[in-house]
Parts: C-alpha cells; sequence; structure tokens
C-alpha cells in the first residue's frame, strides 16, 4: 500500500523539477526526500528515478505513478472537502494574493468574512500571480487572487478553475500633464520585473507606440513605482485598483484602446466542494464589487 504522503512528494517532483525544489516548498530536507522517495520506489517495485546529471529524473514508471499520485490527492482533497460540509471550519483556507489585492480587495473581504464565519481562519501571503497560480495547482494554497492582461492570456490548468472577479482599468502615469504615449519615447521608464505579465504587456505598448521603453526602474513594489513617478524621476503604466477610490498623488492618463486587466479567482477543482473556500471566494468577490472597479 502506498503512502499519500511519498506519493505527494513523488507528484511535487514532477511538478518542481529537483529534489532541493520540493524540499524548500515543503520546509523538509533534501537528504528526507530522498530517503522518501527512496522508500516509495522499494514499495512500488521498479525504478522511479534515475540520475541526469547532478539531478534525478522520473522514468517512465515514476512518471505514471506520479500522474496516479495526482489524482490519489484530488481524491483526498474531495473528501476532505466533504467533511468539511459536514463541520464547516475544520481547515484554514490558503489564500495567494496579488500586490494590489493585498492592498484593496482584501481587507474589506476579511471584514465580510469576520461577520459571515468568524471561525473561518484565512492565511494570505503576497505572491506574483505566476508564482501564485502554480502554487495553488501545487496544493500550496487553496485559493489565488491573479490577473490577466489584455492579449497576455495564462494558460488553463486543467486542475484548476477560475471565477472572473471583473476588469480593472489601467493607465498612463506621470507627474503632471502629459501628451499621447508616444511623446515618452524620451522618458525613464519604472515597470514590474522581467518575467512578468505586466511587464511584458506595458513593453508591448510602448512599441505599439513606435518606440523601445528606457526601463531604468524594475521593481516589483507598485508603491515605488508611484514615488518614483511622483517625484518625476520616471514614468509607468498603472492600474486603477492601486488607488482604492483615494486620490492618486500622479497625473493619469488614457492609454490606447482603454485597455483593462482582469482580476480572476482560481481554486482546484478538487477543492471546490469546500464550503471555507467558496466563503473567502464570495467574500472577495463582493469586496471586489464594492470598490466599483469593475
Amino acid at each position: 500500500m502506498f503512502e499519500l504522503r511519498r506519493l505527494r512528494l513523488l507528484h511535487e517532483l514532477s511538478l518542481r523539477g529537483t529534489l532541493a525544489a520540493v524540499a524548500d516548498a515543503l520546509s523538509y530536507s533534501p537528504s528526507t526526500i530522498s530517503q522518501q522517495l527512496a522508500q516509495l520506489e522499494r514499495d512500488a517495485g521498479v525504478p522511479l528515478l534515475v540520475p541526469d546529471g547532478r539531478r534525478v529524473r522520473l522514468t517512465e514508471q515514476g512518471a505514471a505513478l506520479a500522474a496516479h499520485a495526482a489524482r490519489a490527492l484530488d481524491a483526498d482533497e474531495e473528501m476532505r472537502a466533504e467533511l468539511e460540509r459536514l463541520q464547516p471550519g475544520i481547515a484554514p483556507v490558503r489564500v495567494a494574493v496579488l500586490q494590489t489585492a493585498a492592498r484593496t480587495i482584501v481587507p474589506t473581504a476579511l471584514t465580510l468574512l469576520a461577520e459571515r464565519a468568524p471561525v473561518l481562519r484565512v492565511e494570505l501571503a503576497e505572491v506574483p500571480p505566476e508564482e501564485g497560480l502554480f502554487e495553488l495547482s501545487a496544493r500550496g494554497f487553496d485559493l489565488a487572487i491573479a490577473e490577466q492582461y489584455p492579449g497576455l492570456t495564462r494558460a488553463h490548468r486543467p486542475d484548476l478553475e477560475r471565477h472572473t472577479l471583473g476588469l480593472d482599468p489601467l493607465r498612463l502615469a506621470t507627474r503632471g500633464a502629459a501628451g499621447p504615449l508616444g511623446d515618452l519615447a524620451d522618458r525613464a521608464w519604472v515597470m514590474e520585473p522581467v518575467g512578468t505579465a505586466a511587464r511584458e504587456w506595458a513593453v508591448q505598448q510602448c512599441r505599439a507606440a513606435g518606440f523601445e521603453p528606457d526601463v531604468r526602474f524594475s521593481l516589483a513594489d507598485l508603491g515605488a513605482h508611484v514615488a518614483l513617478i511622483a517625484s518625476g524621476h520616471a514614468v509607468g503604466m498603472l492600474p486603477d485598483l492601486l488607488w482604492n477610490g483615494s486620490r492618486p498623488p500622479v497625473t493619469l492618463g488614457a492609454l490606447p484602446g482603454d485597455p483593462a486587466r482582469e482580476i480572476f479567482a482560481a481554486s482546484r477543482r478538487s477543492g471546490a466542494g469546500r464550503p471555507g473556500i467558496r466563503l473567502v471566494r464570495d467574500a472577495i468577490a463582493d469586496a471586489f464589487d464594492g470598490l466599483g472597479a469593475a
């Protein structure tokens, strides 16, 4: 009989690629991961891993067992969801949130949850959407608030389902009056780090306007974006959700086509029956609607 705990380690390895990454994600030592996978291999009676340079890779049998492990983990989550339906609130809900949601949607959502489900424990972590959706699939979180930029659709994972919250307009941000986007070709820009959807989208807007942006500041913290723009050291593109009804300290202008990003909540299909997840997702949706951003 296979232990679910060991099956999860194999599943994690199939997702993350290295023993070190699995150990880091699950707060185990690499040696512990290796020992547990070696025992799983003995239980299976077939080779599951083979050396591949300094790493290991799954054998054909290992890949097959990892696929079965994913289904076993789904079944385990479905069983836990059934228990929670009988006794709501027995498990915390872990949520990955993007930065603007943490600043605006989350406080209101938590206030609503304190009224609707005071015994429900909610755990939050600010995580970039690219990482949050991956960790959601890997069971590091139960829910993720993420975004999708116009023309940059995110991959649909078959194990996840999405619930659209609404649209968040994107605007040009400068200090003082500014003309069309093309007039800012010679200015310094602040953008999110390379590899993020926000960075790729913003660069494409500049290229469509006929220039390559001089990105001198690459920062994940949108508050730092605002400070640099307000002090006149850079220009940028910022979402309306950042302001949450407050008066922005920068000048906002229209971008070509009046673009908006889609804000959505994602959860695993296998956990869809958990009342706690539904309660948190509904509170997040109501909080977003209350902002009037959609």
